[in-house]
């Protein structure tokens, strides 16, 4: 049942950094423009909004990893005082964080792709006369 859950909030997650992508594409249509008429590539474009989208996951990741770090003092203070046991802590393995943190830069990276081709395909002369 919780897999679920988590695999629900993972879709909808995905779904927010997309939107959100797609807004930043839609806002910088002139930069987009500006970018294509002095020589970059579709390619380029595309990478610019692929590393946008990895920041984004990294912060994201890292943020989470902070607020799973701070929650651990408040829940190994109620440990030690339910059970009396001072050697039974509440922790985040490093290897996990890590890994965490992969995970939220990929999921977010899956997430961007859509608006970075998008954004990739725009035409250079249509996005110069946006405003």
């Amino acid at each position: 049942q919780l897999i679920w859950i988590a695999a629900i909030s993972l879709v909808e997650g995905g779904i927010g950094v997309m939107n959100i992508m797609l807004v930043s594409v839609t806002e910088r249509t002139r930069e987009i423009g500006i970018l294509r008429a002095i020589g970059a590539s579709k390619k380029d474009i595309s990478h610019v909004f692929n590393a946008e989208t990895l920041i984004v996951g990294l912060a994201a990741g890292l943020i989470g990893i902070g607020v799973s770090l701070l929650i651990n003092i408040p829940i190994n203070m109620i440990l030690h005082q339910l059970t009396n046991l001072t050697t039974l802590n509440a922790s985040l393995p490093v290897v996990g964080g890590v890994i965490l943190v992969a995970i939220s830069m990929f999921l977010t990276f899956i997430a961007g792709l859509i608006p970075s081709r998008f954004a990739a395909k725009k035409d250079p002369v249509v996005a110069l006369r946006t405003e």
